[in-house]
């Protein structure tokens, strides 16, 4: 009997609940390390609830922080807080595959099952290859970047200048926005970079890399410059991509950043462009964008990179999509077409219910926070949507909020780092669903 019993509790625990169990204890774990003593500088005991949302930060690659990461942490918590990144960025499940692969374990079904869930991979076959693959791309890639920006940071850091080339590169890949430039200036990210072109390039490179997909990047290995030959997805991802950096960059040059002159300009627009899908490093004062500005770069938050990769936000499919389900409607067609092929309902679908879930979820959270704290409301906005998006940047109000506040940002960071939709499905169990289908009726929408 207790042998049926197990059984029966075993197959409920679904690929969906062990990315949910692993992020939230690896939260825990981040959390306890970094209430150590000797994680912080002063060599005090730091209260739970900051190590707790700072953990979180970390791990849903995020970047908000109530201390500043250069001046309150140790050695040992900054190493911590780059830990976390690296783990939240590549994966729980994809850290696990790789340990168990590494150690000579065989990798099981439900293993294979999470990995797939994890990265958005269509099918289980060649997961095992295809987290090979994804663990030297990245590390090479973070390395790749560190040695680029290490010129400038050894002038400038001497011998710390490789620990400050090895931390950004990997935050800047992994989409997290943490920085360690509080030693020149508290929370002022890489403001005093804004006219370094390796710096600006390098980060920016970095965060495209990491935000577009570890699937778009098998894509691009198998099949080279061959455009017709790649997946519908990976076209759809690099079209969106290079559209929501053109189209904002333009935006940013011609009315944001009319009193810079030159490179800087050119510069400034391009990383403001790239950084809020998302990074959350910023080169100039966030303050001082108009409420135009501000508002795009909250809609840039909201929509964050690709599906499978190191970035948060609704995902640039999601977006693309809706866009293509539109048209299809504005054109009378009964399906979705996208580069000559057709999407699934399914897919239409999930993406509604992500947008839906988004805006609820962000623009509930900001006015609970402007009510609870007397704040504005496009700051507070700004704060949930940089969150939910997993971003980083703020308009400098995260170390002034409420506990309540911050549980709400840190449930945020949450939902947008582990994905709406595996919550929803590891809450709600696949066996009750029901197949049966009920009378259809019209109803008028529009």
């Amino acid at each position: 009997m207790n042998t049926v019993h197990k059984k029966v509790h075993k197959k409920h625990i679904s690929s969906f609940h062990v990315i949910i169990y692993g992020f939230a204890g690896t939260i825990l774990l981040g959390a306890l390390l970094l209430m150590q003593p000797f994680a912080s500088k002063s060599g005090t005991i730091t209260p739970f609830p900051d190590t707790l949302f700072t953990a979180a930060s970390a791990v849903c690659v995020t970047g908000l922080v109530v201390h500043d990461t250069a001046t309150y942490w140790s050695m040992f918590g900054q190493f911590v807080i780059m830990l976390l990144i690296q783990i939240g960025g590549l994966g729980i499940v994809t850290v696990a595959v790789a340990t168990a692969m590494i150690s000579g374990k065989k990798i099981g079904l439900m293993q294979r099952s999470a990995m797939q869930e994890s990265i958005s991979a269509p099918k289980v076959g060649g997961i095992v290859r295809l987290t090979g693959f994804i663990l030297k791309t990245t590390f090479g890639i973070e390395i790749l970047g560190a040695v680029c920006m290490l010129p400038v940071f050894w002038k400038d850091f001497g011998i710390r200048g490789i620990w400050m080339a090895m931390f950004h590169s990997v935050s800047a890949f992994c989409n997290a926005g943490f920085d360690l430039m509080g030693t020149r200036e508290a929370f002022s990210s890489l403001t005093s970079y804004s006219s370094n072109p390796v710096i600006n390039i390098v980060i920016m490179l970095l965060i495209i890399v990491g935000g577009i997909g570890f699937l778009v990047w098998d894509d691009v290995k198998t099949n080279k410059l061959h455009w017709n030959k790649y997946r519908m997805q990976s076209k759809v991802v690099l079209t969106t991509t290079l559209v929501l950096i053109a189209a904002p960059a333009i935006y940013f040059y011609v009315a944001e950043f009319g009193t810079i002159s030159g490179k800087e300009r050119i510069l400034s627009s391009l990383f403001h462009a790239v950084t809020p899908r998302t990074a959350g490093f910023n080169t100039a004062d966030l303050g001082k964008l108009s409420g135009t500005g501000q508002m795009i770069t909250i809609m840039l938050m909201l929509i964050g990179g690709s599906p499978g990769s190191t970035a948060g936000g609704m995902k640039t499919t999601t977006v693309a999509i809706l866009i293509f389900s539109a048209i299809s409607v504005f054109r009378r067609r009964d399906d979705v077409e996208c580069f000559d092929r057709r999407v699934a309902d399914s897919a239409i679908k999930n993406a509604s219910a992500i947008l839906l879930m988004y805006l609820v979820l962000f623009l509930a959270g900001g006015i609970v926070i402007s009510e609870i704290e007397g704040l504005s409301l496009m700051p507070c906005l700004f704060e949930t949507a940089s969150a939910i998006g997993t971003v980083g940047l703020s308009l400098g109000i995260t170390p002034t909020l409420g506990s309540i506040s911050r549980a709400i940002l840190i449930a945020l960071m949450f939902f947008g780092r582990v994905g709406g939709l595996t919550i929803i499905f590891a809450t709600v169990s696949a066996v009750n669903r029901n197949i049966s289908k009920k009378p259809q009726e019209k109803i008028t929408v529009g």
